[in-house]
This record gives structure tokens, sequence and C-alpha cells, in this order.
């Protein structure tokens, strides 16, 4: 059941004993925010007058104008299952306004709904589907994340050998008693790697979704005693987590990307949508990949993409066509990892179609041969690009897409940019253990 006035969301909390209220929000690089306020609170908050200094933010906003004001979603009230059955505690995603009652530029969840609006101008409506992996680790004896596991599991292994399956049995049931409708989940590639797949929505509702997923499956990890991480390469020589999002737009009820007289059963917006993302895919790659960490992924031979390619046969490519036809078409793009603002990577995904279906941007041929197994002559014989190789390269890919840019805004595409270039002169710095194994005796 959603709640959608004051008085349902005050007269739950008087039933079922809501003593403390987390307002979450989430700044421009991902991370979960929250002022957290008691019952006695409650008609103050539902009546947005709780407020925050933004400066203290980073990337939101100056000491100048640090006032901001939270807005609750009512229908994204949650009580959290994991906390005290008295003195229960529940939450409720805000966004994020001015004094004035204005859209605060720089909050993620408002590009994202003004991305949404525009697809509804245009009588679209934004289905993603996420399907989220993480690692399980082992903690100290200070109960810190290690990056250790004991366990040896592959795809699709079952306990005993999948060391982590109560701990992903037990986020399930958590997820599904916070509505979550959960279709499938596994273990993936790597050893203690998980992959919890829940049904698609709407593109806001699965924003939203997303953040909720992830500060569960930490919590129940570490009921577990276990540390889960949506870090994209924790381990060297095994697989990365990626966050694949599949995507498919309804008009009227119907999915507008199935033809049935195509080869492929692809309608001619399900083409241009694919060719809008590759324009601007490279563009995109500092917000759907937005670390250093992140390039270590994006690497040969560990099944993420690495090329910008298509295809409806191969499971490789940066974007797939997964065998599903008819309404159930969609399209998936595999580059974006787990650690990525969902708002602004849903945002993008969405004006970057939207953009090929207005201008009729054609896709460049299928390729339904692995990319990596060709030469590099050939890559450029057919045209094939890379994604960027390191976050320094994907920042620069995102300062000549001024079309990203403008999805983003000019307040988060600034202090993005500007907080993504110290990050890398900060690694630049660094002198890592490889450089000591393969320079220190040699020279």
């Amino acid at each position: 059941m959603k709640y959608h006035t004051k008085e349902d969301i005050l007269r739950l909390a008087e039933e079922e004993d809501v003593e403390f209220i987390r307002l979450q929000f989430t700044d421009i690089f991902g991370n979960l925010k929250n002022i957290a306020v008691t019952a006695s609170q409650l008609q103050k908050a539902l009546d947005n007058k709780c407020m925050f200094d933004g400066s203290s933010i980073e990337g939101f906003a100056s000491e100048e104008e640090s006032d901001m004001c939270l807005y609750p979603d009512f229908s994204t009230l949650e009580i959290f299952p994991w906390r005290p059955q008295q003195g229960k505690v529940a939450r409720m995603i805000c966004d994020v306004r001015r004094p004035d009652g204005s859209p605060f530029e720089g909050d993620p969840r408002y590009v994202l709904k003004r991305a949404v609006q525009e697809a509804e101008k245009m009588g679209y409506t934004f289905n993603v589907g996420p399907e989220c992996e993480f690692f399980l680790f082992h903690t100290d004896e200070n109960a810190l994340p290690t990056t250790i596991t004991y366990e040896q599991a592959g795809y699709f292994d079952m306990g005993p050998i999948d060391f982590g399956e109560n701990a992903r049995r037990d986020m399930i049931m958590t997820l599904e008693e916070m509505g979550f409708e959960i279709e499938a989940s596994h273990h993936e590639a790597a050893p203690a790697q998980h992959e919890i797949d829940f049904k698609y929505d709407e593109a806001l509702i699965t924003a939203d979704n997303i953040m909720t997923f992830k500060l569960a499956v930490k919590t129940i990890a570490r009921r577990h005693g276990l540390h889960a991480t949506f870090m994209p390469k924790p381990k060297q020589g095994v697989c990365g987590s990626g966050m694949h999002i599949n995507m498919s737009l309804f008009r009227d009820g119907k999915n507008i990307f199935c033809d049935e007289s195509d080869v492929r059963g692809m309608s001619r917006e399900a083409y241009w949508f694919i060719g809008g993302l590759m324009q601007h895919v490279k563009g995109m790659a500092a917000i759907t990949n937005p670390l250093v960490n992140s390039y270590k992924r994006l690497v040969p031979g560990y099944e993420a993409p690495v090329y910008v390619a298509w295809s409806a046969k191969n499971r490789r490519p940066l974007i797939r066509i997964p065998a599903s036809r008819g309404e159930d078409m969609r399209i998936e793009l595999r580059s974006p990892d787990p650690s990525a603002n969902p708002y602004l990577t849903l945002a993008l995904c969405l004006m970057a179609g939207l953009d090929g279906i207005r201008n009729h941007i054609e896709p460049p041929e299928s390729i339904d041969t692995n990319v990596a197994d060709m030469s590099e002559a050939e890559r450029k014989r057919l045209g094939i690009a890379a994604l960027p190789g390191t976050l320094i390269e994907a920042i620069g890919e995102l300062e000549k897409d001024t079309f990203v840019q403008e999805v983003l805004g000019k307040h988060i595409s600034e202090k993005y940019i500007a907080a993504k270039k110290a990050e890398w002169q900060r690694y630049r710095s660094q002198v890592t253990e490889w450089e000591i194994n393969e320079y220190l005796y040699k020279f």
C-alpha cells in the first residue's frame, strides 16, 4: 500500500508505533544521506519544514546559498523491517528544494524527474529493470571490511559451495517485506559475487528502489557478519560487478520497441534509441562508471563491455537485445556499474535514447561476434570505438558532450567534473604496490 496523504502517514505512524523517521536524499555522487526526526516532528516534516545545510554536502551548494528544504515523497514511506519492532524506524525519500520551494538544480532526483517529464511530453513511459551485482566479503576483528573470502563458487552454484546463500535469502525476504518483487537471484561469476534482480518499474520508482536495495543488502550482510560492497572491481583477476540497465518505452500501454514485421522484432524507435545511446555513451561514462576503480572492470577478458557496439545475438556487447520479444522487448545497456548514481544514470539513458528518436539517429550495423576477439585493424575498419579507459578520459568525453551536460544541468556538470578531476589527481599521486613490484628492482 502506498500512502499519499499526510493523514495516512500520521495515522500509520501512530498505529505502527513508528518513533523515528529518516528523511533520505541522494547526493550527486550517488551517496544516500538522511536526517532523522522523531514522531513528534513528523507533522513538521510532512509540511516540508525540515531544513539542512547544503554546504555540508559535497557538490551541493555554497555557504552563501546553503539552506535547503526536504520535501518528502509520501509514496516512498517504508518501515525498516530490520529495526526494532517497538519504536519502529521508517523512511521517506525526499526531493531537495530551495527555501522558496523551487527545485534545487543539484538534486539528482530532480534531474531524473525532468527527464521523465520530457518523455511524458512525447507520450512515453520509461520502464527500467536493473541487474545489481555485489560482493560479500568477510570483516575483520573490528568489523571493518576486507576483500577476504574463502569460497570458490562460480555462476549459479548453490550451497554449501555458495557461502553467501543464507545471507542472500535473508536479503530477498527483507526486500519482499519492503514491497520489492524479486524475480531471480543467483551466485555470479566470481567467488563471493552475487546478483539479485527485482522487477522493472517506471524510472523514478526504479531509481528509488536501487538506493533502497543497496541499503538493505548492506544492512542484512552486516547482520551475517559480512560486508556487501558495490565497488565495481574489488579484486584483481576476477569479473567485476555491473549494473546492467534494461530499458523499454511504453505508449498507451504498448511497448513501442516492438515491431513483429522487423527481422529482429524491433521498431524504428528501438533502433533510434540505440543510436542515441551509442552517440552519447562515451560522454555518459563518467556518470555510469564514476570511479577510478570503474575502469578496472571495463577491460578485455572479464565479460564487461569495452567497445561501443550492439547486438541482438552476442551476449557481450555494450548494448544487447535480449531474446524476449513482443511486449517484453527491451534494450540492455551493460556498461553501468553499481557505484553509479541511479537518478543521473537513468536520466542520461532516457534522454540519450529520446535524442536518438527525435533526430532519427541510426545505429551502426549490429556486431554479432565477440568484438574483443577482433584485431585492432578489424575494429578500426568497422568503425568500432572503445569506451573511455580511465576516469580522466571519461571526464574529457563528458566535457566534450554538451548534450550530456545539458541533461545534468550546469550546477551538477560543473561540480561533478571538478570533483572527479580532484579524485583523479589523488589517484595519480599514489605509488601502488604494482609499481613497486614492477620497477623497484629494475631501476
